[in-house]
């Protein structure tokens, strides 16, 4: 009898004692020089005098392309934040990651592939490669986010629109996707001034646009998600200081292109939206930091939300500044990853200030999940280009769904 009573006792304290915490490991940092060339090919240098084939700006976004440790990373528009004629592209890259090893992550590059539009002309990162007569032909282009569908189409979110475009494997654009017209800068501009009230009072901030991309697993949907609110969302004051928190999350469904619209409530109005990573058909991580570099370093976070029980705003024409309706549910929102926690070691004089790409890759051997986070370098020569590697316990996403792939031939790819 005391035996069963023991045995009894100690199935009660197993079950009362809280479960072992799963958590979130940082593997290594993988790095490139920050003077690298790419594969584009191309010589000489832009206005400012970069070269032309310099291998920067590419931690903009990273997508996973379905094949080994293959991933998709894009250069945004380019040294001098649009002052330069900086043409647009996206680079193939081998992302090995061998835990426990001596060198954890090791990058290799495979290709570098120019973007052009449906008639073959070349997209630039200029600010003035844009025409107000026929905004449609402009060629002005800046990359922000990118997800990989099923067939190997890589879907682009274009921060200066905001748009959302469709390459194929050559990258060429092969579709202009619907976005709705209150995302929009009425009155798009050369200057940021332009873009801004009173000349705008609706739609995208200037270099605050469509900054995240995300896809669901099945390949079916498209999730694209604002850095800041909209204009008419009580972004800002009457000194066009930042003072709204309610960003728009568009759903788009690439076959039918019916849309609807969800708020993300940033952490504060000084903050900004970088990434959105789909975790199934509903649950996504979404990238929140500060501003900041180095020691100054406050804030890096991503968040898990769900968009489960989140209110449709698609017909709401302007949110408050802070707060919603009564009527309005944001998503849901909670913690995932603090990147300065003091485990990681990340913070400190050498802590990037603009991480901006999340991607899932395959399962690591001891079946954890791998999430890779890249930073934004900005094309300087002397920072380096950093991919980020960390094993997630499947405990911390119980609901994953990983992405879907056709097979794709090399003519494909």
């Amino acid at each position: 009898m005391l035996r069963s009573h023991t045995f009894a006792l100690g199935l009660l304290l197993a079950a009362a004692a809280p479960a072992a915490r799963a958590d979130v490991t940082l593997i290594g940092v993988g790095t490139l020089p920050g003077d690298a060339t790419d594969l584009s090919g191309l010589k000489g240098k832009t206005s400012d005098g970069t070269p032309h084939d310099r291998l920067g700006g590419m931690g903009s976004a990273i997508a996973y392309t379905g094949r080994g440790s293959e991933y998709l990373l894009v250069s945004d528009r380019g040294p001098k934040d649009g002052a330069t004629d900086f043409v647009c592209r996206w680079h193939r890259m081998e992302i090995r990651v061998t835990p426990g090893t001596k060198t954890p992550v090791t990058l290799q590059l495979s290709g570098t592939t120019l973007l052009t539009n449906e008639h073959g002309q070349r997209f630039v990162g200029s600010l003035d490669a844009f025409s107000h007569r026929a905004p449609e032909r402009n060629l002005r282009l800046d990359p922000e986010g990118a997800r990989v569908g099923r067939d190997g189409t890589v879907y682009l979110s274009d921060e200066y629109g905001p748009g959302l475009y469709a390459f194929n494997a050559s990258g060429k654009r092969a579709a202009s996707l619907p976005v709705p017209a209150h995302f929009v800068a009425p009155k798009p501009g050369k200057a940021p001034a332009d873009e801004l009230p009173p000349k705008s009072v609706s739609g995208r901030q200037p270099n605050r646009g469509m900054e995240g991309l995300a896809i669901a697993p099945d390949g079916k949907t498209l999730f694209g998600i604002m850095q800041s609110p909209l204009i008419q969302d009580g972004a800002l004051d009457g000194k066009n200081n930042r003072t709204g928190v309610n960003c728009r999350i568009l759903e788009l469904h690439l076959a039918t292109k019916k849309s609807r619209e969800f708020v993300y409530p940033l952490h504060d109005a000084g903050y900004g939206v970088n990434e959105i990573l789909a975790v199934n058909d509903h649950e996504f991580l979404v990238l929140e930091r500060d501003g900041k570099g180095g020691n100054e370093t406050e804030f890096k976070r991503l968040y898990l939300i769900d968009l489960t029980d989140a209110t449709d705003v698609s017909a709401v024409s302007s949110l408050p500044a802070k707060g919603l309706p009564a009527a309005v549910k944001p998503v849901k929102k909670k913690p995932f990853l603090d990147l300065l926690a003091p485990k990681y070691g990340i913070a400190g004089a050498e802590c990037p200030e603009k991480f901006e790409g999340l991607a899932f890759g395959p399962d690591l051997p001891d079946g954890r999940r791998l999430l890779l986070v890249t930073a934004d370098n900005d094309f300087l020569a002397d920072k380096p280009f950093r991919v980020y590697a960390f094993a997630v316990d499947r405990a911390e996403l119980p609901g994953f769904q990983p992405q879907q792939f056709e097979p794709q031939t090399p003519e494909k790819r």
